[in-house]
């Protein structure tokens, strides 16, 4: 039976086969049994790489941090999660860089993460389509996808399974924090998973 520790772009925690690209943490979300008590124990969410210097480490180990999983950097980032600043250094100095541009002045690591849990808390806001950069994702005719240039992908557990056309001109229901859309927005670019579906 698959672990509940996949995470959507929601940042609901779901229980399917496929493990993803990338990994992650909120701290140690399961019991001595592997059971999922909590959705989150820190402000820091993180995004990590699924291999970092041979580091191995049993999913569900009592008493150590929950490991979760997502199919891509853009989807971790829709659900709150940012680079981590060990094993993604050169990402996370990235996506600071580009915060700090959006967000203006100097930041540090837990200031970010108090912003972003702040809006993990909050409404998930409707905004003009338009606004929006390529790499943020949106809840779209009841559906999560990812804004590309040319096109919307659908998201699925499993990859992005189908490509409509953008809806210019509307409003959406924003997935990602805007913060986060903003850091987008100011140059970070989040890795993304292959389209794998057929146009529609």
């Amino acid at each position: 039976m698959p672990l509940r520790n996949r995470v959507d772009p929601y940042g609901e925690l779901i229980a399917v086969p496929d493990r993803g690209t990338m990994t992650g943490n909120r701290g140690t979300l399961h019991n001595e049994r592997g059971e999922m008590t909590r959705e989150w124990r820190l402000e820091r969410w993180i995004c990590c790489e699924l291999q970092f210097q041979g580091r191995r480490a049993k999913v569900m180990t009592p008493g150590h941090y929950t490991h979760l999983f997502f199919l891509d950097e853009a989807t971790a980032l829709a659900a709150g999660h940012r680079p981590c600043a060990e094993c993604r250094r050169p990402d996370y100095n990235a996506f600071l860089a580009a915060w700090m541009r959006a967000h203006r002045g100097a930041w540090s690591a837990p200031a970010v993460d108090a912003v972003l849990h702040r809006e993990r808390l909050a409404p998930r806001p409707d905004l003009p389509f338009d606004s929006l950069p390529p790499g943020a994702m949106i809840e779209w005719d009841g559906a999560p996808y990812l804004i590309q240039p040319d096109s919307l992908w659908r998201w699925t557990p499993s990859g992005y399974t189908a490509r409509v056309k953008r809806p210019a001109g509307q409003s959406v229901r924003l997935l990602t924090p805007v913060s986060i859309v903003n850091t987008i927005g100011e140059g970070y670019l989040p890795k993304c998973g292959e389209f794998s579906g057929s146009l529609l």
